[in-house]
């Protein structure tokens, strides 16, 4: 016989397993309340108990229930008439799969009751000088039939790809939303959503996830079986395994407790081993969140931290684990490759900005607005298949289309966007701090200029790994762009350059430069610069100084002389990639860069062969 009895331990919230029985506790003004029991097999209610006053702590309820087998039983909680999800619950049902109908009154908790072994499983605490950040839906990823997973739009299906994630470079997942949220909501009266209204018309998917969820719980709809609890953990045991983080997207919308998300977070940590979170929303108070000790080593990203308040104003901070986040580099470079005026100066700030005791995650493209192969296909939106009429998306998107709307068999158009994206490779891989990109930015996945599909679960946002093959140049182009960062640390500083000499060595850390060599030509009409990164201020893993690199840039239409600066006596420049068509040297520290191009060359000792490592000739 099922026993009950009150119990006056009301946290933690939720549903938990203690002394040979279960301990419900809910939070609610509502008075007449309780918890309702189901068969987890059959779904047949079992039982439906009340809450009563003498079981009642401030607003918290809570009852224990003896004789209840956590494997065996599903629960709601209810008020009044209406049957509510345990906003604290740990793991939801989702027998319908992905994109199947859920009303909230449909929504029940399971409770887990699996030990998961982590086998010794560590944090990797990258730093933002050794990252490389990958934006993915976890279904998106690997949904379609080119993917050639066996477990496609799962967490068990990113696993699958993670030597193709490390072969690219990528050192830290940003995971779109994957807490507990209905993909399927009414648009009509809210009631509807507790059963007690009929349905009206048919609800619009919510393929992204930005809404308030149901924060402790993994989503089910990305879980290839039935326990989306323990294929999580997999997940972030197989990605430290390989030396990868996991950043996870928490979207917090207002009315959200600003007190419960320092508690959401730390049991992310502790529970699931997350390395990071992503803050998302306004008022969030996220200087309390940053403060919190049990973070202090947890990567957190937002749009600004008052660091002052955090750390205080002579605090250091030996590996900053804050990271401002936000779009500004995103439209200056942007503007800077379509070639628009009065860009120059902005660019260089952004591409050396570091904020004091902070990283930075630079980023071109984004989950939101155009991908970096539709910001050189379409001048305007294209997002019709929203049914909102094109209205929605963001009309601001900084792109180009070099010369035809959207797809193109003309040579001269594709191969200018080629050289395109691959300026964006360059300038972004060059910029200090970490660079990240959106999934499939690396082969040339396109949108078909939807730069808001929020509402799509199809082709339109499926990742087509076909594309891996049909632009493999951009793909090896990107790659051997960030082993050539990870290999030299002038570019990856932790620190943001003073452009200053401060080392006494005869060079600034960082400077710029024009037709004349130490002469920056910043006017707004000018699109083309040299940059000069000085070796001697980074050490290589061996202890020696780092390369000198110059990193030519010119985004005008036309051709342009840039000068490159006389190294010390013995050493000599050569050059290790350039997107434009190759041109002889005026002479030996003048070059001439072509349109719409960039060129990185390194210093090397004239007795070297100059087969070191190869240029490129990718136009």
């Amino acid at each position: 016989m099922t026993k009950i009895r009150s119990q006056q331990n009301p946290y933690p919230l939720g549903a938990h397993v203690e002394a040979g029985g279960i301990r419900f506790a809910y939070a609610t003004k509502a008075v007449s309340c309780g918890v309702i029991i189901y068969n987890r097999k059959t779904g047949r209610q079992l039982r439906k108990e009340a809450f009563s006053a003498e079981e009642k702590v401030g607003n918290v309820y809570c009852k224990y229930i003896e004789n209840l087998q956590a494997d065996q039983i599903a629960y709601q909680f209810y008020e009044e008439e209406r049957k509510l999800p345990d906003p604290f619950g740990r793991s939801f049902e989702n027998g319908k799969g992905y994109g199947k109908l859920r009303n909230i009154c449909d929504l029940k908790s399971l409770i887990p009751t699996e030990e998961f072994d982590w086998e010794g499983d560590r944090h990797p605490r990258l730093g933002y000088s050794e990252s490389v950040g990958y934006c993915v839906h976890v279904r998106g990823f690997t949904a379609h039939s080119s993917s050639k997973v066996a477990y496609r739009g799962t967490y068990r299906g990113m696993i699958e790809k993670i030597p193709y994630l490390k072969e690219t470079g990528i050192t830290t997942l940003e995971l779109q939303p994957s807490y507990e949220f209905l993909e399927l909501e009414p648009e009509t009266d809210p009631m509807v959503n507790y059963g007690l209204q009929p349905r009206e018309r048919e609800p619009k998917l919510n393929y992204w996830g930005y809404k308030e969820g149901y924060y402790y719980a993994p989503k089910s709809g990305y879980a290839a079986g039935e326990d989306a609890v323990t294929e999580f953990k997999e997940l972030v045991k197989a990605l430290h395994r390989n030396g990868m983080e996991l950043v996870m997207q928490f979207y917090f919308p207002k009315g959200v407790r600003a007190v419960s998300i320092p508690e959401i977070l730390r049991f992310w940590v502790l529970e699931y081993h997350v390395d990071g979170f992503h803050l998302m929303g306004t008022d969030l108070q996220v200087d309390v969140v940053a403060s919190d000790p049990l973070l202090a080593d947890t990567k957190l990203w937002y749009y600004h931290f008052n660091t002052d308040v955090i750390y205080g104003r002579n605090e250091t901070c030996d590996m900053p684990n804050l990271a401002c986040y936000q779009d500004d580099f995103l439209y200056t470079v942007r503007r800077y490759l379509k070639g628009d005026e009065n860009m120059l100066e902005n660019l260089l700030y952004q591409m050396r900005r570091i904020p004091p005791r902070m990283g930075r995650v630079h980023y071109l493209s984004n989950y939101y607005g155009f991908t970096l192969m539709d910001m050189v296909s379409y001048d305007y939106k294209h997002n019709e298949a929203n049914g909102e009429e094109n209205r929605d998306g963001n009309s601001y998107n900084c792109s180009w289309n070099c010369g035809e709307e959207g797809s193109s068999r003309k040579l001269k158009i594709r191969q200018l966007r080629y050289r395109q994206i691959k300026n964006a490779y360059v300038i972004l891989l060059c910029t200090q701090s970490m660079p990240l990109i959106f999934m499939g930015d690396e082969f040339g996945n396109s949108q078909r200029g939807n730069n808001n599909p929020y509402c799509q679960d199809n082709a339109t946002v499926w990742l087509d790994w076909r594309d891996l093959q049909r632009h493999r140049e951009l793909y090896d182009f990107w790659k051997e762009l960030v082993q050539f960062r990870q290999a030299h640390p002038i570019l990856r500083r932790e620190q943001e350059a003073k452009l200053m000499d401060y080392i006494s060595c005869g060079y600034p850390d960082l400077s710029y430069h024009g037709k004349n060599a130490w002469r920056a030509q910043t006017e707004s009409y000018n699109r083309h610069i040299g940059i000069l990164y000085c070796g001697k201020y980074a050490l290589k893993p061996d202890g020696t100084e780092d390369d000198c690199l110059y990193l030519a840039m010119n985004m005008h239409w036309e051709s342009h002389e840039l000068a490159l600066p006389k190294l010390p006596k013995g050493m000599k420049w050569e050059r290790a990639f350039a997107t434009g068509e190759e041109t002889a040297a005026e002479e030996e520290y003048i070059r001439r860069i072509p349109p719409r191009s960039t060129a990185i060359f390194y210093s090397v000792r004239e007795q070297e062969k100059t087969g070191k490592r190869k240029s490129r000739k990718n136009g």
